[in-house]
């Protein structure tokens, strides 16, 4: 049976890649998973002639540059892969008609505001990383059919994030510090990755989104519903964990675990909006971390 949707995943090796290249899809889905190996988005000639050749339904973007620190050194890369290339898969998107879902983040924010933040909330980058992210969503949007899905915090089995830093840190060590006053909302890599399918689905394919460059209610923030500081979120790994941890974890200030990149102290993001538009709400934190705990800790 010939597929009656192909999805052409960029990013496939990373947290969300890897998760949308295992996920449940549709039956006659056809996945075109593609690691940075494989397509280079950065290359225009070979994005064009690619998507020309393979003529996807749907084009999804988990290709980043998500080195925070070492980005500060490397603009010029870090705008290559999240800006530059974006703006060629857009491209290549309207040369087939093809629907555009690009993931992007909460650091396109300079997380100094009180409350959640909405789609509308201006944009103020602290960093580089954050710039051309920031960047890249303009890019996404260019394209005739495309959505922009912001999230935070992304943590998996698969990959490297702070759920497997912390459980593999509780092995070593007798005492740890975690930042406590920055605060986001931890999301896990295989519900934004089911997140998308089910807006792929919703959205016929993305033949229901409408060809307007300009329309801004194409940005929808897709993050857990639970807000946490850095270190809620490792006490709340130890307490999943089957080994704890016996040690000590004591709470540190952003000034006394100074980075390259300054981070955002709020970066929760209210995803109202997607639940109102499609019906989409992910898991509160305590409900998705146990499978990925779970996961993590059988080596599996």
């Amino acid at each position: 049976m010939s597929p009656s949707l192909r999805v052409l995943i960029t990013g496939a090796r990373g947290q969300v890649g890897a998760e949308l290249a295992r996920c449940s899809w549709p039956q006659a889905t056809e996945l075109l998973p593609f690691g940075s190996g494989d397509l280079d988005i950065t290359d225009r000639e070979v994005v064009l002639a690619r998507v020309a050749e393979l003529a996807p339904d749907v084009i999804v973007n988990a290709a980043a540059y998500t080195a925070v620190d070492k980005a500060e050194s490397e603009p010029d890369r870090a705008m290559a892969v999240n800006a530059t290339g974006v703006r060629y898969l857009a491209e290549a998107a309207d040369s087939c008609d093809a629907l555009l879902i690009h993931i992007s983040t909460d650091y396109v924010f300079d997380g100094t505001k009180t409350g959640w933040y909405v789609e509308s909330d201006e944009r103020n980058p602290l960093g580089v990383y954050g710039t051309t992210k920031s960047k890249g969503e303009d890019a996404a949007l260019t394209a005739a059919r495309s959505l922009v899905l912001r999230t935070a915090w992304v943590y998996g089995a698969l990959g490297s994030n702070f759920v497997r830093t912390m459980l593999r840190l509780a092995s070593e060590r007798d005492e740890l510090g975690v930042v406590e006053d920055q605060v986001g909302c931890p999301t896990a890599a295989g519900d934004i990755a089911r997140a998308i399918v089910g807006l792929v689905a919703a959205t016929d394919g993305g033949r229901s989104v409408e060809e307007d460059a300009h329309d801004r209610t194409r940005l929808f923030h897709l993050t857990s519903p639970t807000d946490v500081s850095w270190f809620e979120f490792a006490n709340l790994i130890f307490k999943t964990s089957k080994g704890g941890f016996g040690g000590q974890c004591r709470p540190l200030s952003s000034d006394e675990y100074p980075t390259p990149a300054a981070r955002p102290a709020n970066s929760r993001l209210d995803s109202t909006f997607l639940f109102e538009t499609f019906g989409l709400r992910l898991p509160e934190l305590n409900e998705a971390l146990g499978p990925v705990v779970a996961e993590l800790e059988s080596g599996s």
